[in-house]
């Protein structure tokens, strides 16, 4: 029998696939991660990456679409928003992220890049 990844790195997994320009939210991550209701279990995960961690947590906020305050000086709230808004992401004046606009649906895939093809022409028929 297999043994089974521990939460945390389930939760890194599902993170690690929101792409660039998209957010997610603790619960959703936590839905994904096959942990229903234990948001703050991702927010605890997201709080226990090592400095120069190439996932990418910068993509998960709240469920009203904000970034969550964290103690200390506030310095980590703007640093993420910094973030956020360097992938093309907007807050409105209240701070919060429109969600239907750039929430992270991991249904939708991106769309392909043809391959070298030009696209298929009617011959000229003309002559």
């Amino acid at each position: 029998m297999q043994k089974r990844p521990p939460p945390y790195r389930q939760i890194y997994a599902v993170i690690s696939r929101i792409p660039r320009g998209r957010v997610a939210t603790y619960g959703q991550v936590a839905a994904l991660a096959g942990l229903p209701g234990h948001a703050r279990q991702v927010g605890t995960a997201l709080g226990s990456l090592p400095d120069g961690s190439p996932v990418p947590w910068q993509r998960v906020v709240n469920a009203r679409g904000a970034v969550s305050p964290r103690g200390g000086l506030g310095i980590e709230e703007g640093f993420q928003r910094h973030l956020l808004e360097e992938e093309g992401i907007t807050f409105d004046g209240r701070g919060r992220i429109d969600l239907d606009r750039f929430g992270w649906d991991p249904l939708e895939e991106p769309p392909r890049a043809r391959r070298g093809r030009s696209p298929r022409r009617r011959p000229d028929r003309s002559r």
